[in-house]
């Protein structure tokens, strides 16, 4: 009995370790240090069927919040469309930002976006006069649309730098289904990654 809860304790530790390996590593992928004082971070929105901040939006807009370098100019973007609900995901974001965070900066929203390529492709003009730019999700996602910013214009990859969406021992029960559903949703990019 005791053997087996060993064993049972061992694998959980191990795959709680993995978890945190993968989005601690996915964090640091394809980032850079450039100098500069000003940064942009755009917060990728995901769908929000009702009218407040769901979970994942939630989530996001605290690692965009937590990313903000406080001694830099910085441009904070809300980007997502519609959803079933009557408001954007950009609008949602930046309400929860507002009224349950008490963000008090400006920022932009883009509300056309409907996929994680659209959210680049429709912020990239906002951004692309900054020296740093960060991008507000989980780490897996992140770094998808980092891949996606070395797609559509490579011109500003060393400009994309580190936000603060890992922290080790957060949201640690969910990381390991995290990382599992990630390495499936990074197929898409994987030729793309070191």
């Amino acid at each position: 009995m005791r053997r087996g809860l060993a064993i049972a304790g061992a694998v959980a530790a191990g795959i709680w370790a993995w978890g945190e390996w993968q989005n601690r590593r996915w964090s640091l992928t394809l980032v850079n240090d450039p100098p500069g004082s000003s940064e942009a971070i755009v917060v990728l929105g995901f769908k929000n069927p009702q009218p407040d901040a769901n979970f994942v939006n939630q989530i996001r807009v605290q690692v965009a919040l937590r990313s903000i370098d406080p001694t830099a100019e910085t441009r904070l973007i809300f980007s997502g469309g519609p959803t079933a609900a009557t408001r954007s995901e950009a609008r949602v974001m930046a309400d929860y930002a507002v009224n349950e965070l008490g963000y008090q900066g400006a920022y932009l929203l883009e509300e056309e976006s409907r996929t994680t390529w659209d959210n680049i492709a429709n912020s990239l003009p906002m951004i692309e006069d900054v020296d740093r730019i960060k991008i507000a999700s989980l780490p897996a996602h992140a770094l998808k649309a980092r891949v996606y910013v070395r797609r559509q214009r490579p011109d500003l990859a060393s400009k994309l730098v580190k936000a603060a969406d890992y922290k080790f021992g957060e949201w640690a029960a969910l990381k390991p289904a995290l990382a599992a559903y990630s390495q499936r949703t990074l197929r898409a990019v994987r030729e793309d990654l070191p």
